[in-house]
């Protein structure tokens, strides 16, 4: 692979999770000065579905993905998927096992490297609590997942 050109798109992806709303509204503009585009959002269940729903959702409406096209949801979808291995210790599931989630997520779509025949990329990080489906049980977790388009 070729050099990388700009930071990271997983680390991106990271700094938009992580980010409060101070530190978001710094990171906006340094986003903008990037061929990075990318959506955020929130998402909460003990359903799976609705998770990986969630998130296809906010990359279409806010255009970092096209729906038409087989190869960009693949893409995302994979990325979810390895991002969600991380939130739930490599066991993907959740009401299953009696475990729900709150999750802020990132979607972060560009060509990270020098060399543009690399292609563009996507990557999803989710930030948020895992626990019993009890208030206050809840612990941190965290998942990263990057894919090409």
């Amino acid at each position: 692979m070729g050099k990388q050109t700009e930071i990271g798109i997983g680390k991106k992806a990271l700094q938009l999770v992580l980010a409060s709303s101070d530190e978001l509204s710094e990171l906006k503009p340094q986003m903008e000065k990037t061929s990075y585009t990318y959506c955020l959002g929130k998402t909460g269940s003990m359903d799976l579905q609705k998770v990986v729903s969630a998130i296809e959702t906010a990359a279409k409406r806010n255009g970092i993905i096209k729906e038409n096209l087989y190869r960009e949801m693949h893409a995302l979808y994979h990325a979810i998927l390895e991002a969600v291995q991380g939130v739930t210790r490599g066991q993907v599931q959740l009401g299953d096992v009696m475990r729900t989630v709150g999750l802020r997520f990132a979607v972060v779509r560009g060509q990270p490297y020098e060399d543009r025949e690399e292609g563009e990329w996507i990557a999803v990080a989710l930030y948020g609590t895992i626990g019993a489906p009890i208030r206050g049980l809840e612990h941190e977790t965290a998942g990263l997942g990057i894919n090409h388009i």
